[in-house]
């Protein structure tokens, strides 16, 4: 069963190759809420598992240790008294595990971050089956998950304390790329050419769970109204609980992201804290780098720029989306479908295909045949307010050349007009003129379909299209 899973070719041989290592193997699989951990460890190791147990959301410590009494006595096929401490169940798992008779022992804890609830002992029991037992076992291989990617970063890989050091790999697992986006879709049967699964791509993103949820024979626009718009769609409440789910305060998280949802170029953190009127202090610079973390929002810096003047962008499609446009929707179950024209679609939908120029750097620079080329991601904005100039997308290279990219997303080929060419090298003096780079820069243009023959389309150099952001 595992071969028929999507992608994860690299996570699949990392765990392979620490499953037939010989030696005490201790794994965390991270990445955020629906990104598919339990997936990829149940499909890849699929009846090899000898224990198996999962946190329960706001579950207590007696909840955690009668599942726990459950899941061993399962897999023991034997009765074990309940236990009432952590210290109490690893006792029993090890008492178990030393009973079996394999080579290769392999322990799954799934949600980990929940099983450590308030008051329970909980990382200070595990710590202690670890490194009391597992790291002197070199039978066993221990698989962590937890969506909660803030305390796996703290509390289990960056431990400061028994768990200092410990694990023999950690597996941060991304949402699919479009390339495998269409692999999944074609393996269902969804029948969507590429155009059509970069605009779902842009409101749901990368997200296997969300991606599950389309419907084999609806348009995008009805699979969207369903799953988001429509009566209890699938899709509405996940907002709520994603946040809840990852962060102790998850209020502060929200406010963060709903102000820069409406902040389309994102914002210095020091301009977020005026607008959310914060105090000085660390809250602020730790929310930050959490939700960076978890791949809310992205932290960037514009040509020229120092570290302090970074901006924080939002770049999770599905809170965009949400935020953009479920929130407060009207009750109109049907929004996507009747909203073809809407100006403020077309704003977020030449956003969003930004979005997903970003986040796909690495096929663009296959497309320009840069791999191997050091580079640097970043923009511009004018230092004159007047002239109004900036540039989203820069690839800045170590060959001294400078991509400056210019993104579009169209419905038809995209048709270079004089005033729009001359605009563009406008802009392009400017940004030589107020930087004062010697770099080479080049004019690349990154459209759904293409450029229109005719024109000036001729005097851009280079052109991609979301063709190339396919790539492996």
């Amino acid at each position: 069963m595992a071969d028929n899973i999507i992608g994860r070719k690299k996570e699949q041989e990392q765990l392979w190759k620490c499953y037939h290592s010989g030696r005490p193997e201790f794994i965390a699989v991270y990445g955020r809420r629906r990104v598919g951990k339990t997936f990829l460890v149940k499909h890849v190791f699929e009846k090899n598992i000898d224990f198996y147990m999962t946190g329960i959301y706001q579950g207590s410590r007696q909840d955690h240790l009668a599942l726990f009494h459950k899941q061993i006595n399962q897999y023991a096929d034997s009765i074990y008294p309940p236990v009432h401490t952590w210290d109490e169940a690893f006792e029993q798992l090890k008492h178990y595990l030393s009973n079996l008779q394999k080579e290769r022992i392999v322990v799954f804890l799934d949600e980990l971050p929940w099983m450590d609830v308030p008051r329970s002992k909980f990382l200070q029991a595990f710590s202690v089956f670890w490194n009391m037992y597992g790291s002197d076992n070199n039978r066993l291989m221990l698989i962590v998950c937890g969506s909660a990617t803030t305390w796996m970063t703290s509390q289990l890989i960056g431990n400061t304390g028994g768990l200092y050091n410990r694990l023999t790999q950690n597996i941060y697992l991304e949402p699919f790329t479009l390339a495998e986006t269409q692999q999944f879709f074609d393996s269902r049967n969804i029948g969507w050419e590429k155009k059509q699964t970069v605009d779902f791509y842009m409101a749901a993103g990368g997200i296997p769970y969300y991606l599950s949820l389309v419907q084999p024979g609806l348009s995008v626009a009805q699979n969207i109204d369903r799953l988001f718009f429509a009566p209890h769609a699938p899709l509405q409440q996940e907002y709520e609980f994603l946040f809840q789910s990852l962060f102790k305060d998850a209020a502060i998280y929200q406010r963060v992201v709903e102000l820069l949802s409406r902040k389309a170029k994102g914002m210095t953190r020091e301009e977020i804290k005026q607008s959310l009127k914060l105090k000085d202090g660390g809250m602020l610079s730790t929310v930050l780098s959490n939700l960076c973390t978890c791949d809310f929002i992205r932290k960037y810096r514009a040509f020229g720029k120092k570290e302090r003047d970074v901006l924080y962008q939002l770049c999770d499609f599905y809170t965009l989306f949400y935020l953009r446009f479920v929130k407060s929707h009207g009750g109109d179950e049907h929004l996507w479908s009747h909203s073809t024209d809407d100006p403020a679609r077309r704003a977020w939908s030449g956003y969003a295909f930004e979005q997903v120029c970003l986040q796909h750097i690495r096929q663009i620079k296959q497309a320009l045949g840069i791999s191997g080329v050091q580079t640097n991601t970043c923009s511009w904005v004018s230092r004159e307010p007047e002239h109004g100039a900036q540039i989203d997308l820069l690839i800045e290279r170590r060959d001294d050349v400078v991509n400056v990219c210019e993104v579009k997303y169209a419905a038809a080929p995209y048709a270079v007009s004089k005033e729009y060419y001359l605009q563009l090298m406008n802009r392009i003096a400017l940004f030589r003129s107020q930087t004062g780079t010697r770099k080479a820069l080049v004019l690349t243009m990154i459209t759904t379909y293409g450029l229109k023959p005719g024109g000036y389309a001729s005097s851009v150099p280079l052109s991609l299209t979301f063709d190339d952001l396919f790539g492996s």
